[in-house]
């Protein structure tokens, strides 16, 4: 079954481009520093553990394209919602924890800390795990620890 982005429909296309946006907030500075008219940055993938984050608000946009395409894929015995809810959430978490664990400060010419890239991980990541969120509590879908009891 080939894919056809109209098949995706409103909150979905908000989880999906939060997810292709976050894959390019990867290649671009997460950290930085510069001295004068020196500077020099890393991007996601080299400023630690940070990453893991992005690549699971990546992986939410990633199944929810999936299914759009037609793919079933189950997580344990959690349904597409909370999936990509749980991906989001704790993507979104793991990012905003890196942030708040990065140095910065600055002094005469001498500066260091988040750049760009970061607060464009951290920008859609809370967007999408808002609306993931959202969607999950629409669907009906039971939590994992209630789905056990």
């Amino acid at each position: 079954m080939a894919f056809d982005w109209k098949q995706i429909h409103g909150v979905d296309r908000i989880v999906a481009g939060a997810g292709l946006i976050a894959l390019i907030s990867m290649f671009l500075p997460w950290y930085g520093a510069s001295a004068g008219p020196y500077s020099a940055s890393v991007s996601g993938f080299s400023s630690g553990w940070g990453w893991l984050g992005a690549l699971a608000i990546v992986g939410a946009g990633a199944y929810v394209v999936g299914a759009a395409a037609g793919r079933r894929v189950r997580v344990g015995s959690l349904g597409p919602a909370a999936t990509v809810a749980g991906l989001s959430v704790v993507g979104t978490v793991i990012v905003i924890l890196r942030w708040l664990t990065m140095p910065s400060g600055g002094i005469a010419g001498y500066s260091y800390g988040p750049e760009f890239g970061i607060y464009l991980a951290l920008i859609v990541g809370i967007a999408q795990a808002i609306v993931s969120v959202r969607m999950f509590r629409r669907s009906g879908e039971k939590t994992p620890w209630e789905s056990h009891s």
